[in-house]
């Protein structure tokens, strides 16, 4: 089982991973609502914690009430997905 991963999900050893995310532009997205940043990105270390799909990609919210949220996904798909949703929700003035 491998704990790095490139941005479709294929394993990569650590070299190949420290390369890739030294080269990689790894924001996903990036968005701020008033006082507050959401930000996602490409990881490419599995933060899984136990069993399930690697989850490679990271949403993180800095600042405002909800500063240091966080959410991790698989793919960079879901990751999109995630982010515009976390955006939509604080735009409307919701907990993510």
């Amino acid at each position: 089982m491998s704990l790095c991963y490139d941005r479709n999900g294929r394993p990569m050893d650590p070299m190949e991973w420290a390369r890739a995310f030294g080269a990689n532009d790894r924001q996903v997205d990036n968005d701020f609502i008033g006082d507050m940043q959401v930000s996602t990105v490409w990881l490419g270390l599995d933060h899984q914690f136990g069993e399930g799909p690697p989850l490679i990609f990271e949403t993180m919210v800095f600042g405002g009430p909800h500063d240091q949220y966080t959410e991790r996904y698989s793919t960079e798909d879901e990751a999109r997905r995630g982010h515009k949703r976390i955006v939509a929700r604080l735009r409307a003035a919701k907990a993510p």
